[in-house]
């Protein structure tokens, strides 16, 4: 009897998380502008987000976005977690507790406080991407290195050294034995990147002028006005 409604439970979990999805994806193959009408089937949607100019060059420059973002969010995450796992105790707590803070903190807060920083402080243009660009690595880059730092807390810390008495230079060690060790880390962190620069809003929100739209500004200003396109958008990214 318990398993019986256990496994109740959890169809009717799976129901509430998907349906959404399901549903939003059967309309994508429709051109009906309003939920609740089906004319038929349609490719009409995907013809016109691939076709359309503004759609295409979104797309990918949402992409291109979050491949350099999560590059350059990796290789800054990956640096402070080696850094700090070879500091001091003293210097190790401090960057530690010091990464914390962009991850437990309300996006909200970190989204107007780089707009602050970057357009008011700097003066920085709001229609160029670089604005968009420094807010994403600030947002995912704390979260790849606590990818990385488990890691290396699982590699044998002497490893470096013993390369170093062996003849290896610092950046040989370095690249030969202490990047192999961690690369499972650093590779997960960095899709970690890329899924956070496709996904985010609120940053992009407030760092970015009507001049440039990424995927989750697209979506939110489509979502506006009946556009039936924002289906095929939404399928796609799921």
């Amino acid at each position: 009897m318990r398993k019986t409604i256990g496994k109740l439970f959890l169809i009717l979990m799976l129901l509430v998380i998907y349906a959404p999805i399901l549903i939003l994806a059967v309309y994508s193959f429709t051109d009906s502008g309003n939920i609740g009408s089906i004319h038929g089937f349609s490719m009409q949607n995907y013809v016109t987000l691939f076709t359309k100019g503004e759609l295409r060059d979104m797309i990918v420059g949402t992409v291109l976005l979050a491949l350099v973002s999560s590059l350059l969010a990796t290789i800054f995450g990956t640096m402070g977690a080696i850094g700090a796992f070879y500091s001091k105790k003293l210097a190790k707590n401090f960057i530690n507790t010091a990464n914390q803070i962009p991850v437990v903190n309300a996006d909200v807060v970190t989204g107007f406080s780089i707009c602050v920083l970057l357009i008011v402080a700097f003066g920085m243009n709001k229609e160029s991407y670089v604005p968009l660009l420094i807010g994403h690595v600030v947002l995912s880059a704390p979260f790849v290195y606590l990818s990385v730092v488990p890691k290396l807390k699982q590699m044998d810390a002497s490893l470096y050294e013993a390369a170093m008495d062996l003849g290896a230079s610092p950046s040989m060690a370095l690249r030969k034995v202490v990047i192999p060790q961690i690369m499972p880390g650093i590779v997960s962190g960095a899709l970690i990147a890329f899924t956070m620069s496709i996904d985010d809003f609120i940053i992009s929100y407030f760092v970015t002028g009507g001049g440039v739209k990424n995927l989750s500004i697209t979506v939110y200003t489509m979502s506006k006005r009946v556009n039936p396109s924002i289906n095929a958008i939404s399928t796609l990214v799921v």
